[in-house]
């Protein structure tokens, strides 16, 4: 399974998405995080690890994704994609190569105006590939904040669901975004990691 993770906003965290779906996902199989972003914040992440991380990050924000994607892939269990914060021909490389595209929103009238540009990215490449699918998640949560109920409600009205799991905003993740970590091993029982574990197990759900 291919997941790649994209919005045509930046700053919606979706590297830190990224990181923490590609450990989780390492836990059971050789895993892929392919950083297709040209700000390279993925590879980033790793480098201000003080030992390797338990998934291979590797480099590659050009267009060309979708035809490399199975030699690149190839002996792993897991592949997630961080791909770019905007429309462009590497977006569309990215959804071309994807079983499944996740798209975080931040609850805010500008996010729900870009991922209206994303669904249509989408909807264009499943013309070709029937079988893609889709999904947002609610991302970098106010929390205490009733605002997501809203945003929900106007995500709804697109073609494609909205998880149930939300992540909240909260310090630990810049924390360990510094540190090269991931929240489960910087504080395994606190909220943040608790869920994001409930985030994956639905994507598993979803895209499985």
């Amino acid at each position: 399974m291919i997941v790649a993770l994209l919005n045509q906003k930046g700053g919606v965290g979706k590297t830190t998405l990224a990181v923490h779906l590609a450990a989780s996902l390492a836990a059971k199989g050789r895993t892929l995080l392919l950083d297709a972003d040209p700000q390279g914040s993925a590879v980033s992440w790793s480098s201000q690890r003080e030992g390797a991380p338990p998934f291979t990050v590797t480099a590659l924000a050009k267009p060309t994704i979708h035809r490399d994607i199975a030699q690149i892939s190839y002996g792993y269990a897991h592949v997630v994609i961080d791909g770019p914060p905007r429309a462009s021909d590497l977006a569309r490389s990215v959804i071309m190569a994807a079983d499944f595209i996740l798209m975080p929103v931040q609850p805010s009238p500008y996010d729900l105006w870009a991922a209206q540009e994303t669904v249509s990215l989408i909807l264009e490449a499943a013309t070709y590939k029937p079988a893609l699918r889709a999904a947002f998640i609610m991302n970098r949560k106010s929390v205490n904040t009733a605002i997501s109920k809203s945003a929900k409600q106007a995500l709804a009205e697109l073609p494609y669901p909205v998880m149930s799991s939300e992540i909240a905003q909260r310090v630990i993740f810049a924390e360990t975004a510094a540190t090269g970590e991931t929240v489960d091993e910087r504080d395994p029982k606190g909220l943040a990691a608790r869920e994001i574990r409930a985030f994956v197990a639905e994507l598993e759900g979803m895209a499985g």
